[in-house]
């Protein structure tokens, strides 16, 4: 059974600068971490949901404080991970460090192509398309149906991946230009939206896909680059996880559930008792006296044990299934495979039950799903109209040229009509919770 080698799995080739020499007193994975950290779309992220849409709570967690602190975790997983594998002799002595770095970036950037109003902004987006494919009408006549599927399920890690290799900095030539280890570290479904659909494998890495048709033929060559394990035909072909992929869905599975939890009780939607009880679960019982501190002090302390905790488990479930990792065998997640699996599902009930469906939240969801349709809606006449002037920007008629510039549309490269889609998920995923609130108002005449 074919094993993957962390010699090429950890690999510091820059995608798209394959002249690049790395610094010896700056590694790659350092300027990895500084490129995203220093992008417009990562800088977005501070005003996108992360679970309590257009929240007006300080304390609530949006998507760029979640994307720090799930690299933070990522570091800790990284550094267990990269200590364990030097002991151990499958990686080179202080490569722990980049490992540990590169699942730290990879981290950073997990959410990055993420849009508005979090998941309920993806389904938004998915179901308008759906509906104007079903139509038939117009632009959408002309995508090819295999590739309908990535506008109808419109899917943020696709969006990420497009975002990080062809969008930002080098625009169309590499991107952010990151080394191909972190690139590998993000891409969570290394699968386009196509063959996901017809794959009928039963595999974690198949559950969503991550890259759009755009850019399939980037992530083949960087899967080549890294040796990671092919599946499928040429044609349809798919591949197994980066085993670092495995340390950044758990870094963000630990934060996420976690600080759910702390942000329920900010919001009012859960209990002191509650939070406490699953926290304690997790973490154990304070060893301290914690009657002089507030009831919002002592979910944190108790969040910060349990973080530790999780994180300690999940490494041990990464030793523990080490061997189908690296052949591509093991086909779920570090904290369902961990000794923590039980309370993590007993928090994941509780934010089902209690969190994502709590009325506040519920009609927020609700105005961001017309405040996405409503954006989209008066941005196609735009591309309508691109299509009629057989794609000459110049030629556009006054009010769509009017539009296109009132909200900076960006339309270089668009040259057909899926491009001419791709342009418009560019800019609505791209669009931070209240902008896009103020776009639609501006559309709507409101």
């Amino acid at each position: 059974m074919s094993e993957m080698e962390w010699a090429r799995l950890l690999s510091s080739v820059r995608f798209g600068d394959k002249d690049y020499a790395e610094q010896p007193h700056r590694p790659i994975y350092v300027q990895d971490a500084d490129r995203i950290v220093f992008s417009a779309p990562f800088r977005r992220l501070a005003n996108k949901t992360q679970v309590h849409p257009l929240s007006s709570h300080d304390h609530i967690h949006h998507r760029l404080i979640h994307s720090a602190e799930t690299a933070s975790a990522g570091r800790s997983l990284g550094m267990a991970v990269g200590h364990w594998l030097e002991e151990t002799k499958a990686i080179a002595p202080g490569e722990q460090h980049k490992l540990a770095g590169m699942v730290s970036a990879a981290c950073l950037a997990h959410d990055i192509g993420n849009p508005a109003f979090g998941h309920s902004g993806e389904k938004a987006i998915g179901h308008w398309f759906a509906d104007r494919f079903d139509r038939g009408q117009g632009i959408f006549a002309d995508v090819d149906r295999d590739l309908q599927a990535e506008f109808r399920d419109f899917e943020g890690n696709a969006q990420g991946f497009r975002i990080l290799t062809r969008l930002e900095m080098y625009r169309g030539a590499g991107g952010m230009r990151l080394s191909l280890g972190v690139l590998g570290a993000f891409s969570k479904y290394p699968v386009t939206a196509h063959v996901q659909v017809n794959s009928g494998a039963d595999y974690c890495g198949l559950k969503k896909f991550g890259v759009f048709h755009s850019e399939a033929e980037y992530f083949a060559q960087i899967a080549a680059r890294l040796g990671l394990l092919r599946e499928g035909t040429a044609q349809e072909a798919w591949w197994r996880r980066h085993p670092l992929v495995f340390l950044v869905e758990a870094a963000d599975d630990i934060c996420y559930n976690i600080v759910d939890l702390e942000d329920g009780f900010a919001a009012g939607d859960l209990s002191f008792e509650q939070v406490i009880g699953c926290l304690e679960a997790l973490g154990g019982k304070p060893n301290q006296d914690q009657s002089g501190y507030t009831q919002q002090e002592q979910i944190a302390y108790l969040r910060a044990r349990s973080i530790g905790a999780a994180i300690q488990a999940c490494v041990q479930a990464f030793k523990d299934n080490y061997q189908a990792i690296m052949t591509g065998q093991f086909s779920g997640s570090l904290v369902a495979a961990s000794s923590k699996a039980d309370e993590f599902a007993a928090i994941e009930r509780i934010a089902h039950n209690q969190l994502f469906t709590a009325p506040r939240k519920t009609k927020l969801e609700v105005r961001g799903r017309n405040v996405t349709h409503t954006v989209l809606n008066g941005l196609l006449p735009v591309y309508q109209a691109l299509a009629v002037k057989g794609w000459q920007e110049d030629a556009l008629p006054t009010y769509e040229r009017q539009l296109a510039r009132a909200v900076d549309l960006d339309l270089r490269g668009v040259t057909d009509a899926y491009t001419a889609l791709h342009s418009l998920t560019d800019f609505v995923s791209g669009m931070t919770d209240r902008y896009a609130v103020d776009v639609a108002a501006m559309i709507s005449g409101t």
